[in-house]
């Protein structure tokens, strides 16, 4: 990472200035913005003279006539007309903007004739596409593409789906014009892993750090993203309502929903008409059932732009929240239609159409999503949901690894391969996928569970009543219970005492046994057969059962003081691969 202390954060502040107005004559419009919210986060004073004389440049004023009219073409979105215009011109911006206008009028096209439906919509006609890499890449072999002609190359080699081809011409054009945003962005969708971030020779320039940022959020890398997100806040960034978001967006990604939520807010306090991120915050008080705030949410995006894509996404949320899934999957295709490339989206409505048992709509909105962003785990997580309920565990288990390779640290996934290896009756793996949920952090409280009914299935007793102390152990902790498998662990662990005759140990299960309706008359039966068993000891003590029609189920389980079955040796859940 660059050395911060070093910053000269007037020159900073110059130099996006500079990006802005490049990004702003190319109507590179989201570039512009970028680099416009950073330059405004910087509170230093710079002297206009100075910018006025570097503002005007002879290129400045190259094909000017020509230029002025086609970026006001341009901004009525009359792409034909701006490329019509600008046929001819040889200045780098004229002929930017020449491909440019082309590039997007093939976008707008087809745009304006994919379907309505979900899925693939047919064959796609590359022929415009194919024209402007040929162009372009006779400009670029006579090395006359600058920065910005460099990421119009790239941007058409990807949409042509030549990868290694756009990974090289993306870092070129990085280097050539490191304030240009949209090229970072572009390149980071390319990244498929650390490994391949670490070898790209990329400019030594600032921005370069937040790049990386970027990246690592990507790659669920969230702890080296916040590092770099924070030291760049305690620079002179910390008005930056880019870092802000982005530090917002890193804690939803590690699942801390409340720091995500209180840094969500810091955020709309500071810029209350932004949009952008929105569909994330509103994720976040979908997953805490903040249903008030979620309404307030979808109604404040509504009023600045009921036709933005995140507003969509609000909105859809609040309807799912509601369990109105009809209306949240029309909000989604919304957003689709508005932007079929928004990856949160696509993901969204995969889940919404599981909600609605339409399983081959979630498998295409899950693929959609996965042509948008490989690196999406939810959905290769979602499709192997939807392959298991469909009864196909091979295909589940394929769907399931490829999500736990990219968040190998998320116990779901990890308790889902476990599953699908029970399925297919590869034990081992399934005991090893276990244990390791248990390691690094079980979300969901229930692979302590799974694992001891694997070793009951496998006849390996001991093993079996360490997990399921160990479980009782951990639900008392947590003071969450599932009423049917604390019943089963005490029953297990009742008959498993009782077999090595440790009839006190017996006696205390079997009677929190007899709290649950499930297990009742079992644990009658086992304390008969304990009270049978000291009858024939001396000075036993008489066994008495609390006949009363109370319950698990009539009253939350009441630990008092917790059994630890202190006979049995806990059992190792070290992770093994």
């Amino acid at each position: 990472m660059a050395d911060i202390s070093s910053w000269d954060l007037a020159k900073v502040k110059e130099d996006l200035l500079d990006a802005h107005r490049e990004c702003s004559l190319r109507r590179l419009l989201y570039g512009a913005k970028w680099v416009a919210e950073l330059s405004s986060a910087i509170e230093v004073s710079l002297d206009p003279r100075s910018l006025a004389q570097k503002a005007c440049s002879e290129d400045l004023f190259r094909d000017l006539d020509k230029v002025n009219l086609a970026t006001t073409y341009f901004d009525l979105k009359e792409y034909e007309r701006a490329a019509h215009v600008l046929m001819g011109t040889d200045s780098p911006r004229a002929y930017f903007l020449y491909m440019y206008a082309q590039f997007l009028s093939d976008e707008t096209r087809r745009h304006d004739g994919a379907s309505d439906s979900i899925g693939h919509s047919g064959p796609v006609d590359n022929k415009r596409l194919k024209v402007l890499r040929t162009e372009l890449a006779a400009k670029y072999s006579q090395k006359e593409l600058d920065g910005y002609g460099l990421y119009l190359y790239g941007v058409v080699l990807k949409r042509l789906d030549l990868t290694k081809a756009a990974v090289d011409i993306f870092v070129e054009a990085v280097n050539k014009q490191p304030l240009h945003w949209g090229a970072w962005q572009e390149l980071a969708l390319l990244i498929t892993d650390r490994e391949m971030l670490l070898s790209l020779s990329l400019p030594a320039h600032w921005v370069r750090s937040l790049f990386l940022a970027h990246v690592y959020l990507e790659l669920q890398l969230h702890e080296e993203a916040l590092e770099i997100y924070q030291t760049f806040m305690d620079a002179g960034f910390s008005k930056s309502n880019y870092l802000v978001a982005q530090i917002a967006t890193a804690y939803h990604n590690m699942r801390d929903v409340d720091q995500a939520v209180a840094a969500f807010s810091e955020l709309e306090k500071m810029d209350p008409y932004r949009l952008e991120t929105m569909d994330i915050y509103s994720d976040l008080l979908y997953v805490k059932e903040m249903r008030a705030e979620l309404a307030h949410l979808a109604h404040r995006c509504c009023d600045i732009n009921k036709y933005r894509v995140e507003t969509c996404c609000v909105i859809a949320n609040y309807y799912s929240l509601r369990s109105q899934h009809e209306k949240a999957i029309l909000y989604f295709q919304r957003a689709l239609r508005l932007n079929p490339h928004y990856l949160s989206a696509w993901t969204l409505i995969g889940h919404e159409f599981m909600e609605m048992k339409n399983t081959s709509a979630a498998i295409q909105a899950y693929r959609q999503a996965l042509e948008v962003n490989k690196r999406d785990y939810r959905a290769w997580y979602g499709l192997g949901q939807t392959y298991e309920i469909m009864k196909m565990p091979f295909y589940s288990l394929y769907y399931y690894r490829q999500a736990h390779i990219l968040k190998p640290n998320d116990s779901r996934m990890v308790v889902a391969l476990g599953e699908c290896y029970e399925k297919l009756e590869r034990l081992q793996e399934a005991k090893k996928c276990f244990r390791k949920a248990h390691t690094i952090g079980d979300l969901e409280g229930g692979a302590l569970y799974k694992l001891a009914k694997l070793y009951e299935r496998l006849n390996e007793s001991d093993q079996a009543a360490s997990a399921y102390t160990e479980y009782i152990m951990e639900t008392e902790r947590r003071g969450v219970h599932s009423h049917e498998e604390i019943s089963q662990a005490y029953r297990y662990l009742a008959n498993y005492h009782l077999s090595r005759r440790q009839l006190d140990d017996a006696y205390a299960a079997a009677q929190k046994c007899a709290e649950f309706t499930e297990t009742r008359e079992d644990a009658k039966a086992i304390l008969q057969q304990i009270q049978s068993l000291r009858s024939q000891g001396e000075g036993a003590a008489p066994v008495r059962l609390d006949d009363s029609t109370e319950s698990y189920t009539a009253e939350r389980f009441r630990p008092g003081e917790p059994r630890t079955f202190g006979r049995i040796t806990p059992v190792s859940l070290k992770f093994t691969p």
